[in-house]
């Protein structure tokens, strides 16, 4: 197989400060400076890149735009902790809690949007053997 796991991926952005307190004040990412100034978002052992829109790195994707992508993370964290600190931090939640299909079996998500209006996925990875007990507040 060539292609065996996913290194890193490029957002590109209106704001770059704006995103970076997004990601790092309600997801708990960390910001990592790199290439005089550059900025990504490290979670776990992956990284977003950050473009700022019209001023993007090449080589680039043929239409960089804003809102335009669809993220899922995964945390273990519980759904109902999870909800209660996007209330907190006056997220609006778009959609779910809601049960759906992962890359490794089913997850419970909560759908909300960054400030570029990309569809932000936070979910919890469920056994497939017992009960739900994530979606417990």
């Amino acid at each position: 197989m060539l292609a065996q796991k996913l290194d890193h991926l490029v957002l590109t952005v209106k704001d770059v400060e704006v995103t970076c307190r997004f990601y790092t004040s309600v997801l708990g990412m960390e910001v990592e400076e790199f290439d005089g100034g550059r900025k990504a978002l490290t979670v776990g052992s992956q990284k977003i890149n950050l473009h700022q829109f019209g001023k993007e790195v090449r080589p680039h994707a043929k239409y960089p735009s804003l809102g335009s992508a669809d993220l899922c993370f995964l945390t273990t964290l519980q759904m109902g902790k999870i909800v209660e600190h996007l209330v907190e931090n006056r997220i609006k939640i778009v959609d779910g809690p809601a049960h759906r299909t992962g890359a490794n079996g089913p997850i419970l998500s909560v759908y909300i949007k960054d400030p570029d209006g990309n569809l932000i996925e936070i979910a919890n990875q469920l056994s497939t053997s017992t009960p739900d007990q994530n979606h417990a507040a």
